[in-house]
Protein backbone atom coordinates (compact mmCIF):
# COMPACT_ATOMS: atom_id res chain seq x y z
CA UNK A 1 0.00 0.00 0.00
CA UNK A 2 1.12 3.39 -0.51
CA UNK A 3 2.38 5.03 2.44
CA UNK A 4 0.17 8.23 3.89
CA UNK A 5 0.97 11.57 4.59
CA UNK A 6 0.75 11.35 8.58
CA UNK A 7 -0.12 14.90 9.09
CA UNK A 8 -2.96 14.95 7.17
CA UNK A 9 -5.25 11.82 8.36
CA UNK A 10 -9.06 12.79 8.08
CA UNK A 11 -10.16 12.96 11.62
CA UNK A 12 -13.85 12.10 10.97
CA UNK A 13 -14.37 9.73 7.99
CA UNK A 14 -17.93 8.41 7.05
CA UNK A 15 -18.98 5.52 4.69
CA UNK A 16 -22.10 4.48 2.98
CA UNK A 17 -21.33 0.92 2.94
CA UNK A 18 -23.08 0.04 -0.23
CA UNK A 19 -23.66 -3.29 -2.16
CA UNK A 20 -23.96 -6.19 -0.38
CA UNK A 21 -27.23 -7.40 -1.94
CA UNK A 22 -25.17 -6.99 -5.06
CA UNK A 23 -22.61 -8.66 -3.87
CA UNK A 24 -24.53 -11.70 -3.31
CA UNK A 25 -26.19 -11.79 -6.19
CA UNK A 26 -23.16 -11.97 -8.49
CA UNK A 27 -22.76 -15.50 -6.23
CA UNK A 28 -26.38 -16.64 -6.26
CA UNK A 29 -26.93 -16.30 -2.82
CA UNK A 30 -29.75 -14.19 -0.76
CA UNK A 31 -28.95 -10.84 -0.11
CA UNK A 32 -28.61 -11.40 3.89
CA UNK A 33 -25.62 -13.64 2.69
CA UNK A 34 -23.52 -10.31 1.46
CA UNK A 35 -25.18 -8.46 4.65
CA UNK A 36 -23.46 -10.92 7.12
CA UNK A 37 -20.04 -10.75 4.65
CA UNK A 38 -20.24 -6.97 4.88
CA UNK A 39 -18.99 -7.36 8.62
CA UNK A 40 -16.29 -8.95 7.99
CA UNK A 41 -14.83 -5.51 5.62
CA UNK A 42 -16.52 -3.32 8.90
CA UNK A 43 -13.76 -4.99 11.06
CA UNK A 44 -11.42 -4.46 9.04
CA UNK A 45 -12.25 -0.53 8.28
CA UNK A 46 -12.32 -0.39 11.74
CA UNK A 47 -8.82 -2.08 12.38
CA UNK A 48 -7.51 0.40 9.30
CA UNK A 49 -8.88 3.24 10.74
CA UNK A 50 -7.22 2.24 14.27
CA UNK A 51 -4.42 1.84 12.53
CA UNK A 52 -3.26 5.37 10.25
CA UNK A 53 -5.21 7.65 13.66
CA UNK A 54 -8.96 8.11 12.26
CA UNK A 55 -10.40 9.60 15.16
CA UNK A 56 -14.32 9.09 14.67
CA UNK A 57 -15.36 6.47 12.10
CA UNK A 58 -19.33 6.25 11.23
CA UNK A 59 -20.82 3.64 9.08
CA UNK A 60 -24.42 3.95 7.09
CA UNK A 61 -26.24 0.49 8.51
CA UNK A 62 -29.47 0.95 8.33
CA UNK A 63 -31.90 4.26 6.70
CA UNK A 64 -35.13 4.99 7.97
CA UNK A 65 -36.13 3.98 4.57
CA UNK A 66 -35.00 0.55 4.86
CA UNK A 67 -38.14 -0.32 6.39
CA UNK A 68 -39.56 -0.17 3.74
CA UNK A 69 -37.34 -2.80 2.27
CA UNK A 70 -39.23 -6.93 2.42
CA UNK A 71 -39.86 -7.56 5.88
CA UNK A 72 -37.92 -10.96 6.06
CA UNK A 73 -34.77 -9.22 5.02
CA UNK A 74 -35.50 -6.29 7.37
CA UNK A 75 -36.09 -9.12 10.65
CA UNK A 76 -33.07 -10.42 9.25
CA UNK A 77 -31.01 -7.49 9.66
CA UNK A 78 -32.04 -6.75 13.08
CA UNK A 79 -31.26 -10.51 14.08
CA UNK A 80 -27.55 -9.44 12.55
CA UNK A 81 -27.50 -6.58 14.64
CA UNK A 82 -28.19 -8.47 17.37
CA UNK A 83 -25.59 -10.98 16.30
CA UNK A 84 -22.97 -8.30 15.93
CA UNK A 85 -23.30 -6.47 18.95
CA UNK A 86 -23.14 -9.59 21.10
CA UNK A 87 -19.61 -10.69 19.34
CA UNK A 88 -18.19 -7.68 18.40
CA UNK A 89 -18.60 -5.04 21.62
CA UNK A 90 -16.07 -7.05 23.76
CA UNK A 91 -12.87 -6.67 20.83
CA UNK A 92 -14.44 -3.17 20.41
CA UNK A 93 -14.11 -2.72 24.14
CA UNK A 94 -10.62 -4.58 24.61
CA UNK A 95 -9.27 -2.43 21.93
CA UNK A 96 -10.30 0.83 23.66
CA UNK A 97 -13.08 1.78 20.75
CA UNK A 98 -16.37 3.87 21.86
CA UNK A 99 -19.55 2.67 20.52
CA UNK A 100 -22.15 4.96 19.53
CA UNK A 101 -25.30 3.84 17.62
CA UNK A 102 -26.68 7.00 15.58
CA UNK A 103 -30.12 7.32 15.12
CA UNK A 104 -33.89 6.48 16.13
CA UNK A 105 -33.18 3.54 18.61
CA UNK A 106 -36.79 3.58 19.80
CA UNK A 107 -37.81 1.93 16.44
CA UNK A 108 -35.69 -1.44 17.41
CA UNK A 109 -37.36 -3.88 19.55
CA UNK A 110 -36.76 -3.32 23.52
CA UNK A 111 -34.22 -6.25 23.28
CA UNK A 112 -32.24 -4.71 21.02
CA UNK A 113 -32.40 -1.10 22.72
CA UNK A 114 -30.77 -3.21 25.96
CA UNK A 115 -27.86 -4.57 23.86
CA UNK A 116 -27.54 -0.87 22.24
CA UNK A 117 -27.39 0.59 25.60
CA UNK A 118 -25.06 -1.80 27.44
CA UNK A 119 -22.91 -1.39 24.56
CA UNK A 120 -22.41 1.94 24.92
CA UNK A 121 -22.28 2.13 28.74
CA UNK A 122 -19.83 -0.41 28.53
CA UNK A 123 -17.06 1.57 25.55
CA UNK A 124 -18.36 5.03 27.05
CA UNK A 125 -15.01 6.27 27.71
CA UNK A 126 -12.95 4.50 25.65
CA UNK A 127 -10.87 6.97 23.73
CA UNK A 128 -8.96 5.51 20.91
CA UNK A 129 -11.79 5.47 18.30
CA UNK A 130 -14.82 6.15 18.06
CA UNK A 131 -17.25 4.43 16.05
CA UNK A 132 -20.42 5.67 15.24
CA UNK A 133 -22.93 3.18 13.80
CA UNK A 134 -25.93 5.06 11.77
CA UNK A 135 -29.10 2.67 12.34
CA UNK A 136 -32.52 3.79 11.65
CA UNK A 137 -30.59 6.94 10.88
CA UNK A 138 -31.64 10.09 8.43
CA UNK A 139 -30.07 12.98 7.90
CA UNK A 140 -33.20 15.12 7.44
CA UNK A 141 -34.81 13.28 11.02
CA UNK A 142 -31.66 14.26 12.57
CA UNK A 143 -31.72 18.40 11.74
CA UNK A 144 -35.59 17.92 12.59
CA UNK A 145 -34.69 15.93 16.12
CA UNK A 146 -32.03 19.27 16.37
CA UNK A 147 -34.41 21.69 15.63
CA UNK A 148 -37.17 20.36 18.09
CA UNK A 149 -34.92 20.14 20.80
CA UNK A 150 -34.22 23.65 20.48
CA UNK A 151 -37.60 25.09 20.29
CA UNK A 152 -38.27 23.30 23.20
CA UNK A 153 -35.33 24.73 25.19
CA UNK A 154 -36.88 28.31 23.93
CA UNK A 155 -40.08 26.82 25.43
CA UNK A 156 -38.30 26.06 28.68
CA UNK A 157 -37.04 29.68 28.87
CA UNK A 158 -33.45 27.94 28.15
CA UNK A 159 -32.75 29.73 25.18
CA UNK A 160 -33.24 33.03 23.63
CA UNK A 161 -34.05 32.20 20.13
CA UNK A 162 -31.55 35.22 18.80
CA UNK A 163 -29.28 32.78 20.77
CA UNK A 164 -29.64 30.20 17.98
CA UNK A 165 -27.11 29.64 15.55
CA UNK A 166 -24.73 26.91 13.52
CA UNK A 167 -22.96 25.82 16.68
CA UNK A 168 -25.75 25.38 19.12
CA UNK A 169 -27.64 23.42 16.39
CA UNK A 170 -24.52 21.14 15.79
CA UNK A 171 -24.59 20.22 19.50
CA UNK A 172 -28.59 19.14 19.21
CA UNK A 173 -27.44 17.01 16.37
CA UNK A 174 -26.73 12.72 17.23
CA UNK A 175 -23.21 13.49 16.40
CA UNK A 176 -23.07 15.95 19.44
CA UNK A 177 -19.53 17.29 19.52
CA UNK A 178 -17.29 15.25 17.10
CA UNK A 179 -15.53 16.92 14.54
CA UNK A 180 -17.30 17.38 11.13
CA UNK A 181 -16.67 15.00 8.41
CA UNK A 182 -13.76 15.06 6.42
CA UNK A 183 -14.11 12.29 4.18
CA UNK A 184 -17.19 10.45 2.88
CA UNK A 185 -16.59 7.77 1.20
CA UNK A 186 -19.56 5.45 -0.35
CA UNK A 187 -19.06 1.89 -2.21
CA UNK A 188 -20.23 0.10 -5.15
CA UNK A 189 -20.16 2.98 -7.57
CA UNK A 190 -22.77 4.64 -6.87
CA UNK A 191 -23.09 8.85 -6.42
CA UNK A 192 -25.42 9.94 -4.59
CA UNK A 193 -25.74 11.16 -0.58
CA UNK A 194 -28.69 8.76 0.20
CA UNK A 195 -29.59 11.57 3.26
CA UNK A 196 -26.95 10.58 5.10
CA UNK A 197 -25.25 13.18 7.75
CA UNK A 198 -26.32 16.11 5.55
CA UNK A 199 -25.12 18.79 8.12
CA UNK A 200 -22.05 17.15 9.08
CA UNK A 201 -21.01 16.65 5.09
CA UNK A 202 -21.06 20.50 4.53
CA UNK A 203 -17.52 20.26 3.72
CA UNK A 204 -16.52 16.72 3.32
CA UNK A 205 -14.62 15.40 0.26
CA UNK A 206 -16.70 12.50 -1.59
CA UNK A 207 -15.24 9.40 -2.87
CA UNK A 208 -16.75 7.45 -4.71
CA UNK A 209 -15.62 3.29 -4.93
CA UNK A 210 -16.62 0.50 -7.97
CA UNK A 211 -15.77 -1.67 -5.09
CA UNK A 212 -18.69 -3.95 -3.42
CA UNK A 213 -19.11 -3.51 0.59
CA UNK A 214 -18.16 -7.48 0.90
CA UNK A 215 -15.02 -6.84 -0.92
CA UNK A 216 -13.74 -2.89 0.46
CA UNK A 217 -10.73 -4.18 2.20
CA UNK A 218 -7.58 -1.92 3.58
CA UNK A 219 -6.11 -1.21 0.59
CA UNK A 220 -9.25 -0.29 -0.83
CA UNK A 221 -9.67 2.54 2.43
CA UNK A 222 -6.01 3.31 1.80
CA UNK A 223 -7.11 4.60 -2.20
CA UNK A 224 -9.62 6.38 -0.52
CA UNK A 225 -7.42 8.14 2.02
CA UNK A 226 -4.75 9.05 -0.40
CA UNK A 227 -7.47 10.32 -2.76
CA UNK A 228 -7.92 12.99 -0.19
CA UNK A 229 -5.13 13.83 0.82
CA UNK A 230 -4.11 14.69 -2.81
CA UNK A 231 -7.12 17.22 -2.76
CA UNK A 232 -6.68 20.69 -1.45
CA UNK A 233 -9.39 21.85 0.32
CA UNK A 234 -10.65 25.78 0.20
CA UNK A 235 -13.91 25.42 2.78
CA UNK A 236 -15.16 28.02 0.49
CA UNK A 237 -12.10 30.10 0.18
CA UNK A 238 -10.17 31.19 -2.24
CA UNK A 239 -5.80 29.07 -3.40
Amino acid sequence: MIELDPNNIPQHVAIIMDGNGRWAKQKGKMRIFGHKNGIKAVREAVSYAGKVGIKVLTLYAFSRENWTRPEQEVSALMTLFMQALDLEVKKLHNNNIKLNILGDVTGFNANLQNKIARAEKLTENNSALTLNIAANYGGCWDIVQATQNLAQQVKDNKIEVSEINAELLQRCLVTKEQPQVDLLIRTSGEQRISNFLLWQIAYAELYFSDVLWPDFNEKEFNKAIIAYQQRHRRFGGSE
